[in-house]
């Protein structure tokens, strides 16, 4: 089971709590993560990542074990403590402005 904070607009629009949790079928990676949310939230694909690229929303954000992973590649395996659901896999939304 992966642990999820989602933003609070996410979380309004899937009318869930501060956290979800999703089960993965494979390695834990971003990808896989994302999948599994829109799986099980049908209301939030699109949200998070464009639907025919398949790429990162520019002001949405990836934070594994405290580091920023908006970057790196979606089949990066995630941490250890994230795929054994002991910490949290972040979704937030980024900070634009100036």
């Amino acid at each position: 089971m992966i642990r999820v904070v989602l933003p609070h607009h996410l979380r309004t629009l899937a009318k869930v709590g501060d956290e979800i949790h999703v089960d993965l079928n494979g390695s834990a990676t971003v990808r896989a993560i994302i999948d599994a949310i829109e799986e099980k939230y049908p209301m939030l694909r699109g949200t998070i990542r464009e639907h025919e690229t398949q790429k990162r929303r520019p002001l949405v954000r990836f934070f594994a074990c405290g580091e920023d992973i908006s970057h790196d590649p979606p089949d990066t395996p995630l941490p250890d403590p994230i795929a054994k659901g002991t910490e949290p896999f972040f979704i937030m939304g980024a900070i634009a402005g100036g």
